[in-house]
């Protein structure tokens, strides 16, 4: 249980030093005063069929690593995301890990360049057509052949509480959403954790990390931009902020990190544990786009793409273009800290962003701090929550009162609401879950409360 935080002063925050360092992989070393690409990759949409999609991940690692030994980078990381139809396929999962993983090694021996391979299996448990607990089985097989084959971390982006939440996201349902992520979240959180160190440990392999991306990141795309929004800004932000209690139950549960790089959480998550932690943002345009482009960058330790499908660009496949971005973004990075100026270069991409939107007002470093001080007060996930999201409606207020922060109108009759709405929550979870229980149960399909205990 977290309750200190790592830093004495959220100034000690910046990219490519973490308090805690890891050393992984062939040779990889992540926090010790350098940031490190980490490159995601999806196959080629018409080649994920069980005859194709092996040779798709052979092909894919070697233009990568192709593309990395030409570029000199010297150390990288690669994030295989497993989709649903591979996870629920444990022999073929371990068919692509074993052979990514020789030549990561072939690259490693032949070139010197430091590697390591994150492998992120798929929560499968949503699935129409398999039953809950058979797909969790699943799921743990899969980690356990993946840690086997050659996995040096093991992430996942869990959705444990998902069915609630997105119901009550697009009702503006602050009830269900503290229900969501405060009470069904981490009672998954907690038995997921539990199955993924065990195995992880058993295996030698670290327990890397879990993400809101289900929740937080849904709450972004569905905020939009500067015109076309389908949900408060104000309310994504402090979505962001309420779902770090629950990935930092991964973290309780003896992970280790790297965050992952969807977890925009993870600079709250850095300030409670001192682990290193992926981050992504302008990169991740590829993908989706955001507000938040430069501010991610301020406290990462890795600096990653989000997915990008494997097609063919002008200069070579979308992986290799990708990974040729992130690094030129690292290269200036750690000029910056061989060169002592990190903190100027981190306050600007703070700078950038910080006051042009509430979703990245809360990822600045003082804010993510006050966030996680908030946090480690309580030691419930329930408290945690609601904690958080108010510290969160708060710092936005005081900006917009000091006129740090715009809001137009609509925003600011929302942030209102969102903090009456708050703080009407109940004191104690068990009165929520006796108030709503039931009302969820019949209009939220796919909810079933056994599923957390209940």
């Amino acid at each position: 249980m977290f309750n200190t935080l790592a830093y004495r002063s959220h100034d000690e925050i910046v990219f490519g030093r973490a308090k805690s360092i890891l050393r992984y992989g062939f040779d990889l070393t992540i926090g010790n005063n350098e940031v490190v690409p980490e490159v995601k990759y999806w196959p080629y949409r018409e080649h994920e069929k069980e005859d194709r999609v092996v040779r798709e991940y052979v092909s894919l690692t070697k233009e990568i690593l192709d593309r990395a030994v030409n570029l000199g980078i010297s150390s990288l990381q690669l994030d295989t995301e497993l989709s649903f139809f591979i996870t629920l396929k444990p022999k073929l999962a371990e068919e692509i890990i074993n052979k990514q993983k020789n030549i990561l090694e072939r690259y490693y021996k032949n070139y010197g360049i430091k590697l390591a391979l994150r492998v992120t299996p798929a929560d499968v448990r949503r699935l129409r057509g398999i039953e809950f607990d058979e797909a969790f089985n699943i799921m743990m097989e899969t980690f356990e052949i993946v840690c086997k084959a050659g996995a040096d971390v093991v992430s996942i982006e869990s959705i444990g509480g998902k069915e609630v939440f997105d119901y009550a996201l697009v009702r503006g349902d602050i009830e269900g959403i503290v229900f969501s992520l405060g009470i069904l979240a981490p009672i998954d959180m907690n038995k997921l954790w539990r199955e993924i160190t065990s195995i992880a440990r058993r295996n030698n392999v670290i327990p890397g990390s879990d993400t809101a991306c289900g929740f937080a990141n849904t709450a972004m795309i569905l905020a939009g931009g500067k015109v076309k929004r389908c949900l408060s800004h104000v309310l994504a932000a402090i979505i962001r902020a309420m779902s770090t209690p629950r990935t930092l139950i991964a973290y309780e549960n003896g992970a280790l990190g790297p965050g992952k790089d969807c977890a925009y959480e993870n600079v709250i998550i850095k300030a409670i544990t001192g682990y290193p932690i992926s981050m992504e943002g302008k990169t991740s345009a590829m993908a989706h786009s955001s507000l938040v482009g430069n501010i991610a960058a301020a406290t990462c330790d890795l600096w990653s793409n989000e997915q990008v499908e494997n097609i063919q660009l002008f200069s070579g496949s979308a992986p290799q273009v990708a990974l040729e971005i992130l690094y030129y973004d690292t290269k200036l990075m750690n000029t910056a800290l061989k060169t002592g100026r990190e903190r100027i270069l981190r306050d600007l991409f703070i700078a950038s962003d910080k006051f042009s939107d509430p979703q990245a007002f809360i990822l600045s470093p003082d804010i993510a701090w006050s966030i996680a001080k908030s946090i480690i007060v309580h030691k419930e996930p329930y408290k945690r929550t609601i904690e958080a999201g108010l510290k969160a409606l708060n710092s936005i207020k005081d900006a917009y009162e000091r006129k740090k922060l715009k809001l137009d109108p609509p925003e600011l009759r929302y942030l209102n609401m969102l903090i009456k709405g708050l703080m009407k929550i109940p004191n104690e979870e068990d009165e929520l879950i006796n108030k709503v229980i039931n009302i969820y149960r019949a209009k939220v399909k796919g909810f079933v409360p056994s599923h957390y205990d209940l």
